[in-house]
């Protein structure tokens, strides 16, 4: 059996999220992350992903100097010694990362199906390349999940009062392995979420957040709302200028933000 021929061209390509103007992660740091969490030390996790102690240790201080919190905590034990462990926020970047890197490869395959057939590929780069948003990220624990024949509502309980719905498919949930208790988060993109200034409207949307207006930042077209919700929590929701005068939003102003089960995305750390 022959082996199949490569492509002529092949799509490549890498991933980094950047902050303050330089790379935060790549896949690299990711990898020195991931492996510190389940080594619970630098030095093993450098070990197990070809760095010096010294390189790690390097990378570990740009990232938290670059973070807008402190990715790892180390505990005593001298410069070799002790323990090390990913912070909350540690454990989002990465399951961020790893979010965004599926869609990535997704991406790249996509592309590499159609690199020779260029008006198409012109078609799926003009679509990417749109300005999209996945800004609101709430962590919570599993409450319910409710099974249907090919669906399944999972409700997210994160605190202070404030549940959100999720639908998704059963072959997602057990992927997932959700279940009540389980630790994950609900991923909305901005441009998916609805305001409106009445408290109980009648909707079909499942998710209905209530807040006060903190921030609006105009633009030509869109404008970016963030909405404070209880537990010092912060929903941004991007709508249109015309919208945004129709409802009268104003800061201080009360506001609900309606968000359907389908446009909630479930991430859960492995």
């Amino acid at each position: 059996m022959t082996n199949p021929k490569p492509p002529s061209l092949a799509v490549q390509g890498g991933l980094w999220l950047e902050s303050k103007g330089q790379t935060l992660v790549g896949a690299k740091r990711i990898e020195l992350l991931e492996a510190i969490e389940q080594h619970g030390s630098i030095t093993r996790a450098a070990q197990a992903v070809s760095l010096s102690y010294k390189a790690a240790w390097d990378s570990v201080e740009t990232m938290n100097n670059l973070a807008e919190h402190p990715l790892l905590v180390r505990s005593a034990g001298g410069s070799h010694g002790g323990g090390s462990s990913l912070t909350e926020h540690g454990r989002a970047l990465v399951q961020l990362y790893r979010l965004l890197e599926s869609g990535y490869r997704k991406l790249l395959e996509q592309m590499q199906a159609q690199v020779h057939d260029v008006p198409r590929l012109s078609e799926l780069l003009r679509a990417i390349t749109m300005r999209t948003s996945a800004r609101n990220q709430f962590r919570g624990k599993v409450q319910t999940v409710r099974k249907g024949a090919v669906n399944c509502d999972v409700v997210l309980d994160l605190g202070d009062g404030l549940n959100v719905c999720a639908n998704i498919t059963n072959e997602a949930a057990v992927e997932l392995d959700l279940r009540p208790g389980r630790d994950a988060m609900a991923l909305i993109k901005s441009s998916f979420v609805l305001l409106t200034p009445e408290a109980n409207p009648r909707i079909s949307a499942r998710n209905r957040l209530r807040g006060t207006v903190s921030e609006i930042l105009p633009g030509a077209v869109n404008g970016e709302v963030k909405l404070a919700l209880p537990g010092g929590r912060t929903l941004t929701a991007i709508i249109t200028m015309e919208a945004l005068e129709e409802l009268e939003l104003r800061p201080g102003a009360a506001c609900t933000a309606l968000i359907k089960a389908s446009h909630v995305l479930i991430a859960v750390n492995d």
